[in-house]
């Protein structure tokens, strides 16, 4: 299901007309309308979160369809889930700096972003926002994260096989963004586009956060 598509059931499920909606999340009805259609290929996130909250159904549900559809037991179409009012702010970094954590004592001195975004999500440990880049999490099936999601990254989330991950390579400056596969008593970092190789990850290898959500393009 594609994402426009997501956000028509949303909407038709939480039975409100598209000038509720509209006004909810304090956009024009223009706004509603090429959400559900597709025509609107970009979603901010006060936008998507006030989707959500208008909706009853997951934000991040919405934005690439993973997990449920709400937070809550099944609801009737006049009554959706009703969504955490709690939100968080994390800051928006670069992937050098965040490649920068593997070694600094504090890479993230208080006032050391200019940008912060929100999320549902309350981390465990220090965590950030990343802007994907490339194709390398771009996959034809199944989970694809492609160029220009954002993610947030926790620093203190467990670490297990299948998470997707933010890992440094020694002979590398720069974060980058794979999914962490076991064989053999080895570790792998695997992108999720085939066209890509696996590459070991071994002891000069560090392992700096989980990717906890994903957000569409800004």
């Amino acid at each position: 299901m594609e994402r426009h598509e997501r956000i028509a059931r949303a909407i038709a499920v939480s039975g409100k007309k598209k000038g509720e909606i509209a006004t909810e999340c304090g956009v024009a009805n223009s706004a509603v309308t090429q959400w559900i259609s597709g025509e609107s290929k970009s979603l901010r996130p006060e936008n998507l979160y006030a989707l959500a909250k208008a909706t009853g159904f997951r934000a991040e549900w919405l934005a690439i369809g993973e997990g449920p559809e709400t937070d809550g037991a099944a609801q009737s179409n006049v009554a959706p889930a009703i969504q955490p009012s709690m939100s968080y702010r994390y800051p928006v970094i670069s992937w050098v700096a965040a490649g920068a954590w593997a070694e600094a004592v504090e890479p993230f001195p208080p006032g050391f972003s200019d940008r912060y975004e929100i999320s549902d999500y309350n981390s465990k440990g220090v965590a950030f926002w990343l802007e994907v880049r490339g194709d390398s999490m771009t996959s034809p099936t199944g989970t694809s994260i492609p160029e220009g999601m954002m993610i947030l990254v926790d620093t203190e989330a467990e670490v297990t096989s299948g998470k997707l991950v933010i890992a440094k390579l020694a002979n590398s400056g720069e974060a980058t963004f794979k999914k962490l596969v076991e064989d053999g008593g080895r570790r792998y970092l695997k992108p999720l586009n085939p066209e890509y190789k696996m590459v070991e990850c071994g002891e000069d290898c560090r392992i700096i956060g989980v990717a906890v959500r994903v957000m569409g393009k800004l």
